[in-house]
C-alpha cells in the first residue's frame, strides 16, 4: 500500500499480503521506501505519523554525499547499513552520472554496456551477489534481525531508488513470512510503476549529456529477471530460500518465529 508521499513515490507499507498458511502481513509495522533525501515538509509530517522506531539506510557514505541525507521527523533511530561492492558500485556510479559528476569514461562504459546488453547483465550479477557475497549477506542478515526485534518496530528500510537493496530485503522478509513467490515478485515489480516519474526525470536529465539516455534504463527499472536471478542463486547455493535464510543469513527458527509473531495477523 502506497504511503502517498509526494517526493518518495515508492514508499509503501508491506502489510496486507496474504501468506500461504492463511495469515496476513500486518499493516503499520514494516515499510519500504526510496528517496527519503527528497521529502517535502508534508512528506516528513506524514512519515512522522507512522510512529517509526527505526529507519535502516542501505546507502553508503559517498552515495549519501551525492544525493543527500535523509529528511526524517524526530523520533526514529537511524541505522546505517551500507550495501555496496567497491569494485562494482553501480549505485554511486549512476548517482554520479545523473548529477553530472561522472567523467566521460563512465558514460562511454554505459554506452558500451547498452550495446552489448551488459547493463542488464550487470544488474543480474548484482542480484546474484546479494545472495553469495559474504559482506552483503552479513548486512541483510543484520537488517532482518532488526526487523525481527519488536522494539525496533515500526521499521522502515530504504536505499536511493527503493529498488534493488530495498527490493531484496523485502523479498527476504516476505518469503520468511510465508508469502508466495508470485506475490513477492509482484511487490518487487511495483517499483517500476511507482518510480515512473523519477525514472522519466532521470532520462530527461541524462538527455542533455548523453545521445541515447535510455542506456541507463536497465539500471533504473525493477525487472523480473533480476529478482529471478537472486532466487536461482539461492536455489543453486542453498537449495532454496529456506536454506538461504538459515545457512546464508544465519536466521534460525527463533528469528523467523519472531518475524512471524510480530508481523503477521
Amino acid at each position: 500500500m502506497s504511503l502517498g508521499l509526494e517526493k518518495a513515490t515508492n514508499a509503501r507499507d508491506l502489510g496486507g499480503y496474504p501468506t500461504m498458511d492463511g495469515r496476513t502481513v500486518r499493516t503499520g509495522r514494516l515499510f519500504r521506501a526510496n528517496a527519503l533525501n527528497r521529502l517535502s515538509e508534508a512528506d516528513i509530517e506524514a512519515v512522522g505519523k507512522l510512529g517509526l522506531a527505526c529507519v535502516i539506510d542501505f546507502r553508503h557514505a559517498r552515495e549519501i554525499e551525492l544525493v543527500g541525507e535523509d529528511k526524517l521527523p524526530a523520533g526514529p533511530r537511524l541505522v546505517a547499513m551500507p550495501v555496496f561492492d567497491p569494485d562494482h558500485d553501480v549505485f554511486t556510479a549512476v548517482s554520479a552520472v545523473l548529477r553530472g559528476l561522472a567523467g566521460e569514461d563512465a558514460l562511454v562504459h554505459l554506452r558500451e554496456d547498452a550495446q552489448t546488453g551488459g547493463a542488464a547483465q550487470m544488474m543480474i550479477e548484482l542480484y546474484q551477489r546479494f545472495v553469495y557475497g559474504a559482506e552483503v549477506r552479513a548486512v541483510f542478515a543484520a537488517a532482518a534481525r532488526l526487523v525481527a526485534t519488536p522494539s525496533e518496530l515500526p521499521l522502515l528500510f530504504h536505499c536511493t531508488a527503493g529498488k534493488d537493496r530495498t527490493g531484496w530485503l523485502a523479498a527476504i522478509i516476505l518469503t520468511a513470512l510465508g508469502v508466495d513467490r508470485d506475490t513477492v515478485m509482484a511487490d518487487y515489480l511495483r517499483t517500476t510503476e511507482l518510480n515512473a516519474t523519477g525514472r522519466d526525470y532521470m532520462i530527461t536529465t541524462m538527455s542533455a549529456r548523453v545521445e541515447s539516455p535510455e542506456i541507463i534504463l536497465p539500471l533504473l527499472e525493477a525487472r523480473s529477471e533480476y529478482l529471478e536471478a537472486a532466487f536461482a542463486e539461492a536455489d543453486h547455493r542453498y537449495g532454496g530460500m529456506d536454506g538461504y535464510l538459515r545457512d546464508g543469513l544465519g536466521l534460525d527458527d527463533t528469528v523467523v518465529a519472531s518475524l512471524r509473531t510480530n508481523l503477521l495477523d
